[in-house]
């Protein structure tokens, strides 16, 4: 061996000993340069024959370079359990690679050629895998040298790039790819869902004031005041900041003004005795006060209210359970004559029958009574109530047990001067009241008599046929039906309001009703509301309708009211699980139904895409 030979074989051993070290350590990359072993032992090679090609002039220059095997023999030589380890783990990544869909992929491309090439795919995809993090790469596009990481990303021709030509191939995707079309987010689905509960049908976009209302309500915590608010938009935002629960003594500042006449926060819960005491302070020329969830509107309140004389003429209350019956006594007695309008409901705990009998003697101007759920009223209740001759809106709903008697004497002392009568769960009301009703009131536009399983069809035939009374613009009849499920369809005397007493209702109210409300009433046929709503007979002033719990309602009837209602813009039907496939139009809400085929509300874009 000349002195060319001995100068590459000690720089090779030397080398080759560096690589054997790494190789009993699990790696086959050198360190700096990441060669493998094979790679240096075929590099020494070739320069070793090129050293003797050029030692020896004479040789013929298209001599080839021994075979793999020989060069082995050759070269250094790997020990038996380091060639056995390597050959393991080519053996072991040949196989995961033959069993990956991207050889099966390439295999199946190469369909028709000579057998034998799954190792030869195999192969080449093994000597093309993509480098481990933490090794040198050159980058396919500049072709710079690299550091491999687990974010590299891959070429168009499935090399790595690097850092730079990453960053640019990302921004020559988002310009190629199609803009994203808009979608629903679920909060804004929720919020859609939610107008229709309550009946809100929009087309097109909301309003400039809308859109500033909601959009104050977003930041109300930012809001130092509202101005000059009218009170239509301050009403507006207290319903929205209720509804959201957020009213506190701080959000109950923004409206407090002395100059308004007008207070309404439908949500109080969050406030204490001295926020109520507040209002008064602030505002002390206020005449029509609404408070609702008022649980900490004491006695102290009453006081302040009676020492202020505060000039209140509309009061309503929901939930002032901690105000004495003493204490409502003596608002009555002082304050009585100027009150116009009563509505308390929720009242568990004070206001029994000698209270409403203070309030019936030093009250004689209320014209709007408003008694519901008022746990201790009786009897005594509506017989002092039937001495208050100028009431024009009375809505009564009592927890106690009553009289049909003392009911029809109440209706029969003030039933001719009322508009508004609303009598809900009387339970032992019969076909009496009804008739005091038909004799005595024929003023009324709204008429509400609901829960009742006592009265009978023929009851409510004999209240709307013949009736002095005008046509009705709101009826609610809800929960008129026998109480016996275990005979679906009733007695053969039909209890509550059935097919004739509904004829009967439409005959008399059916020109000029806006507002229905029959759900429950399942004595109704299905035979009765083809007739009603057949398409032909308009009903032109119905906006609203409820038929939940019908369940003989199905798609032709729906489609029918459809026709027959041309301006009906709210249909509520829980439980009516015949209807099916039924087309709603444009600006009508549908509630209730989900078995409809298609959206709640037709032919409107934004809801198109839900």
């Amino acid at each position: 061996m000349d002195g060319l030979d001995v100068l590459i074989s000690s720089d090779v051993s030397q080398v080759w000993s560096t690589s054997d070290q790494q190789s009993n350590q699990g790696t086959v990359s050198h360190t700096s340069n990441n060669i493998s072993a094979a790679q240096i032992r075929d590099d020494y090679e070739r320069r070793r024959q090129a050293a003797q090609q050029d030692a020896e002039p004479d040789a013929p220059a298209n001599q080839t370079l021994p075979l793999a095997d020989e060069e082995q023999d050759k070269g250094p030589q790997e020990t038996s359990e380091q060639q056995k380890k390597r050959k393991r783990q080519e053996n072991k990544a040949i196989a995961k690679i033959k069993q990956s869909k991207t050889f099966k992929r390439q295999k199946a491309s190469k369909d028709g050629e000579p057998d034998g090439d799954d190792d030869e795919i195999a192969w080449n995809m093994y000597a093309k895998s993509k480098p481990l993090p933490g090794q040198l790469e050159n980058c396919e596009i500049c072709d710079r040298r690299f550091t491999v990481t687990a974010y590299s990303k891959t070429g168009p021709d499935g090399g790595l790039l690097c850092s730079k030509c990453s960053k640019e191939q990302e921004a020559k995707k988002e310009k190629e790819q199609k803009p994203k079309k808009p979608t629903v987010s679920r909060d804004k689905r929720r919020h859609l869902q939610s107008n229709l509960l309550d009946g809100i049908v929009r087309n097109g976009s909301k309003t400039l004031q809308e859109l500033c209302v909601e959009k104050v309500a977003d930041n109300i915590n930012d809001v130092e005041e509202f101005g000059d608010l009218p009170d239509t938009l301050l009403n507006r935002l207290s319903q929205i900041l209720s509804r959201r629960r957020v009213i506190t003594a701080r959000t109950l500042d923004l409206f407090l003004r002395p100059d308004l006449t007008a207070i309404a926060i439908y949500d109080c819960a969050k406030l204490e005795t001295n926020d109520y005491i507040k209002i008064f302070s602030i505002v002390p020329r206020v005449q029509t006060l609404n408070l609702r969830n008022s649980g900490q509107f004491k006695d102290e309140v009453i006081d302040y209210i009676l020492e202020r004389n505060i000039p209140i003429q509309r009061l309503q209350l929901a939930a002032p359970n901690l105000v004495s019956d003493t204490k409502w006594r003596e608002f009555f007695r002082r304050r009585g004559s100027y009150l116009d309008s009563l509505k308390l409901s929720g009242l568990d705990y004070a206001m029994d029958d000698n209270t409403v009998s203070q309030m019936a003697e030093h009250c004689p101007n209320i014209r709007r009574l408003k008694l519901k759920e008022c746990f201790k009223l009786g009897d005594a209740s509506l017989d002092a109530i039937s001495r208050m001759k100028k009431l024009e809106q009375l809505s009564l709903r009592l927890k106690l047990p009553t009289s049909a008697t003392s009911l029809a004497s109440l209706i029969g002392q003030i039933g001719h001067s009322l508009r508004t009568l609303s009598l809900e769960r009387f339970d032992n009301a019969d076909d009496s009241v009804l008739e005091t009703i038909h004799t005595t009131c024929n003023q009324l536009s709204k008429f509400r008599f609901t829960l009742n399983d006592f009265c009978t069809d023929a009851g409510f035939v004999s209240l709307f046929s013949d009736w002095s009374n005008p046509p009705l613009a709101f009826a609610d009849l809800s929960s008129n039906r026998d109480l016996d499920y275990a005979n679906p369809d009733g007695p053969t005397d039909a209890i509550g309001l059935a097919s004739n007493g509904f004829r009967a209702l439409i005959k008399h109210s059916g020109s000029r009703l806006e507002r229905l409300d029959i759900s429950s009433c399942r004595h109704i046929t299905y035979e009765a509301f083809s007739d009603i709503f057949n398409g032909t007979i308009q009903y032109p002033y119905l906006k609203d309708m409820n038929i939940s719990f019908l369940t003989r309602v199905d798609t032709p009837i729906l489609a029918g009211i459809f026709r027959s209602c041309p301006q009906l813009m709210k249909v509520t039907a829980f439980g009516c699980f015949n209807i099916k496939d039924v087309e709603v139009p444009a600006g009508l809400a549908l509630i209730g139904v989900p078995n409809a085929q298609n959206s709640i509300v037709q032919g409107m874009g934004y809801l198109a895409t839900l």
